[in-house]
């Protein structure tokens, strides 16, 4: 298991660094996460939901993702409301209090999330397992079905991962060991520091006076890694620029719009690859009128998003783009918003709500949610993509066909995610958006958006080989648990 000292330590990418690593050894491997609270998710091959986390590290271990590796996926509506989706299904809306609370439903998952843990097992070699947050939420601990509580059932060893980048790794590495009951302290094999700078030589007394304190010596020292981009759970990978901050003369200049509840904005990864493209989230009205293509990304909350955007003055600035003929694409809840009425009982039921009105689409949520895998083609190239939705669209006359959506004049809407990871349509998309952007924009003819992403995950095993002990984790998939190590003494200095 790979534990971290808190959210956004670096589980994800060093449970992905170490699947690849493993595979390169000739070692079958998995990924696994028991639960996962995200809003960027993937649909399997066989329409599975599942949290896009886990997709890449299947990638990385070279398997097919599949619901075994992410049984439980929270999407949160709200601060206190997740939809729940149980093995890629969603299973209904539940407050925190009745998933986490006394008698929650998250107490009766803990044998459906061991078993599928117990079936990816009798599959493979190994599988790394990514906890979530902290292990040390004392408060969560009685139902933990994906931390310690989870390793210490089925007897896993765990690191424990903190980010020195941010500061107080030392008090987050020994304060997360002392408050882990004693059973799940003594899981606790090791200690992983990600994102370092600097001279390492300089860190090491520390790390002595940690393995002095703790009985447990420290695994690795990750260097931070400038332009790694690699699919976490919520993490943005295109740098959000500086309010008022220029665009450069040489770029096709992207604005997107941060949407409340934004969904699966890693959408935008694959146009941030393309040389010449400057891809900026931005909620100035000012920017969203001066920039090449704006996009509205997929949200789990459009309605609200719609209200958001009007209050700021983002509505009447796309709506101006669309007037005058500005490139504007919607995709998944931002398409949603671009159509004339959007019938909503199901996420917000608010009922009939007016939309932009700038595609001939009319929205219904609909009770069961949309999970597929599509594929077609457009500009003719080839296509594909995937879509995780609630909302069907009844298209209108006046418009073009334009993946499974619309497209009127430089408005273009449809419910595909990653459909820009197909390089010849992106360079289609984009040579076309240039046009009517008057730009002398002409995309490069050979970026591979799939062996970029390949070359990430091969440079994150290299950080692994290169900076882990590589011998000891070894040692750890081979024998399991550590036994005998020494627990944090109460009261410790």
């Amino acid at each position: 298991m790979v534990a971290g000292t808190a959210s956004d330590a670096g589980k994800s990418v060093v449970t992905a660094g170490i699947c690849r690593f493993l595979v390169r050894q000739g070692v079958r491997v998995a990924p696994f996460k028991g639960q996962n609270m995200s809003l960027n998710s993937f649909v399997t091959r066989d329409g599975a939901e599942i949290g896009r986390a886990q997709a890449v590290q299947a990638q990385a271990a070279r398997v097919e993702p599949s619901a075994l590796m992410n049984p439980v996926l929270l999407k949160p509506g709200g601060d206190r409301s997740s939809q729940v989706v149980l093995l890629g299904r969603p299973v209904g809306e539940m407050s925190a209090r009745g998933y986490h609370g006394d008698g929650g439903f998250q107490g009766e998952l803990v044998d459906v999330v061991a078993d599928c843990l117990e079936q990816l097992a009798r599959s493979y070699d190994a599988v790394v397992c990514e906890g979530a947050g902290s292990p040390a939420e004392i408060n969560l601990r009685r139902t933990d079905i994906v931390n310690l509580g989870l390793a210490h059932r089925v007897k896993l060893p765990a690191l424990l991962v903190g980010d020195i980048d941010r500061g107080g790794v030392f008090a987050a590495f020994f304060g997360t060991t002392a408050l882990l009951p004693p059973e799940q302290q003594a899981l606790l094999a090791g200690y992983v520091v990600n994102k370092f700078r600097g001279d390492v030589t300089l860190l090491e007394p520390g790390l002595e006076m940690l393995r002095g304190l703790t009985g447990r010596p420290t695994l690795g020292v990750l260097p931070y890694a400038r332009g790694l981009v690699i699919d976490e759970e919520d993490g943005l990978h295109v740098r959000e620029h500086a309010a008022g901050e220029p665009y450069g003369r040489e770029t096709l200049r992207v604005a997107v719009v941060p949407l409340p509840l934004m969904s699966n904005f890693t959408d935008l990864d694959a146009l941030a690859a393309e040389p010449g493209v400057e891809v900026r989230f931005t909620d100035r009205p000012s920017e969203v009128a001066a920039a090449d293509l704006v996009v509205l990304p997929g949200t789990r909350g459009t309605v609200r998003a719609l209200e958001w955007l009007r209050a700021r003055g983002l509505a009447a600035a796309v709506e101006r783009r669309a007037a005058a003929g500005r490139p504007v694409l919607g995709i998944c809840g931002g398409f949603q918003i671009l159509a004339e009425r959007i019938e909503d009982d199901v996420e917000s039921k608010a009922g009939t709500v007016r939309g932009l009105g700038l595609l001939p689409a009319r929205i219904r949520f609909a009770a069961a949610k949309t999970l597929a895998r599509p594929a077609g083609r457009a500009y003719g190239e080839p296509v594909e993509g995937y879509e995780i939705h609630h909302g069907v669209a009844e298209l209108g006359s006046g418009g073009e066909p334009f993946l499974d959506g619309l497209r009127v004049g430089a408005v273009w809407g449809t419910h595909w995610h990653g459909s820009l990871e197909s390089d010849g349509f992106r360079r289609a998309f984009l040579r076309e958006v240039a046009g009517v952007a008057g730009r002398a924009f002409e995309p490069a003819p050979d970026t591979d958006f799939a062996a970029l992403r390949e070359a990430q995950l091969d440079r994150l095993a290299d950080l692994v080989a290169e900076h882990l002990d590589t011998a000891a984790l070894l040692r750890l998939i081979e024998d399991g648990a550590p036994a005998g190590l020494p627990f944090v003494p109460p009261g410790a200095p």
